[in-house]
């Protein structure tokens, strides 16, 4: 009997890794979740947080897991203290990273040989911090590094399905709540214009599926998205069309010339580093391990994901006095949030003097998080 372990497997690419392993025979699945969730056949949750080494060191050591596939987000340091620990545990440990660590590979298609952000960029702003695709190339290397061959990195681009929807940097919490609030949809020409990739999560769950208890992939490193590659402004017409036929009215658009993100400093390093940065993939490595997996069509699997989504919207959470992208959309357009969108008035009126405040004074106060935010990071 092969027991699989899945940390954190409720998102887009783990709830369909359990579908895809849901009743085989000879294999038993316990997934990590923070509330409880109905089991049955061969799937068993376990309530708590993987952060939580008391919570999940345990779990470790109940049984040797045959594979553990690991959908956490760590920082460097949190993934340091406990990587002896996973490698340990199993005879195959998936982390997933993710396709953010490249470089910019130009007009060439990436490979898993590429050049990473950590390895070549001479940004010490950007060095200094911690940011999600440095931490994944300095989890990797820890990996690398650690002497042992039981671990498989997959690298993930963006992904998606029908309660994950991104348009550039922005989640559809962003973008797509405020255009069903009758609201404008702001976006910028520098991101429109970049080749990007979104893979269905499915497809990412069925290439995991083939890696899974796979002696090919051990000690590997697979990026796992589709070879279609398409602009970002392609993106948002997919979008546009379907709200038009569902809502009966295209939304409005407000273009900027460059991300409003690039404003916010920290913020900025996701759009310099990744969103700006042309993204096309040679995935031949996953298929020939992989060789039965198939990608679906992007941009029509979007419009489908957008299509169910509308008829059932629910949205993880609504923009609160502290959502800087909400605050700079509202700016940008000369609209505002109602006070029913905010859960007290003083919320609100945090809110309305961010809103209303000189653009330049917004910008200062951003700096000086960001400054702090540093040098936390740097002294840890």
């Amino acid at each position: 009997m092969k027991s699989i372990l899945i940390l954190g497997g409720t998102g887009a690419m783990g709830t369909p890794l359990v579908e895809n392993l849901r009743g085989q025979a000879g294999v038993e699945i316990f997934v990590t979740t923070r509330s409880a969730r109905p089991g049955g056949s061969n799937v068993h949750y376990a309530v708590g947080n993987a952060h939580d080494a008391s919570f999940l060191y345990p779990l470790l050591e109940s049984r040797r897991w045959s594979a553990i596939v690991d959908f956490m987000v760590y920082t460097t340091d949190e993934f340091a203290g406990r990587v002896s620990r996973m490698l340990d545990s199993t005879d195959q440990y998936i982390f997933l990273s993710s396709s953010r660590v490249y470089a910019d590979s130009g007009e060439e298609m990436l490979s898993e040989s590429s050049p990473r952000l950590l390895d070549v960029c001479q940004d010490r702003d950007y060095l200094a911090t911690d940011d999600y695709a440095l931490a994944k190339a300095r989890e990797e290397n820890l990996l690398f590094g650690s002497g042992r061959k039981n671990y498989t990195v997959v690298r993930p681009y963006i992904t998606f399905n029908d309660s994950r929807l991104q348009l550039g940097v922005y989640e559809k919490e962003v973008w797509l709540q405020r255009v069903l609030k009758g609201r404008s949809l702001v976006f910028s020409r520098d991101i429109g214009r970049a080749v990007t990739t979104l893979t269905y999560g499915a497809d990412v769950s069925l290439g995991i599926s083939g890696l899974l208890c796979n002696s090919r992939a051990l000690g590997e490193v697979f990026h796992i998205a589709t070879a279609q590659s398409f602009r970002w402004e392609e993106v948002l017409q997919v979008y546009l069309d379907v709200l038009e036929e569902k809502l009966g009215r295209r939304p409005e658009v407000k273009w900027t010339d460059t991300s409003l993100n690039l404003k916010l400093d920290r913020a900025s390093f996701q759009v310099k580093y990744d969103r700006l940065l042309n993204r096309r993939f040679n995935n031949g490595k996953i298929l020939s391990v992989v060789p039965g997996l198939r990608f679906t069509d992007s941009l029509q699997a979007l419009r489908e994901c957008l299509l169910h989504f509308l008829d059932r919207p629910v949205f993880l959470r609504s923009p609160g006095p502290g959502d800087w992208d909400s605050i700079l959309m509202d700016k940008a357009t000369g609209e505002a949030s109602s006070r029913g969108e905010f859960p007290s008035a003083k919320a609100y009126c945090r809110y309305w003097m961010a809103r209303h405040a000189p653009q330049g004074l917004i910008e200062k106060y951003l700096r000086m998080k960001f400054k702090r935010s540093v040098r936390l990071s740097c002294g840890r």
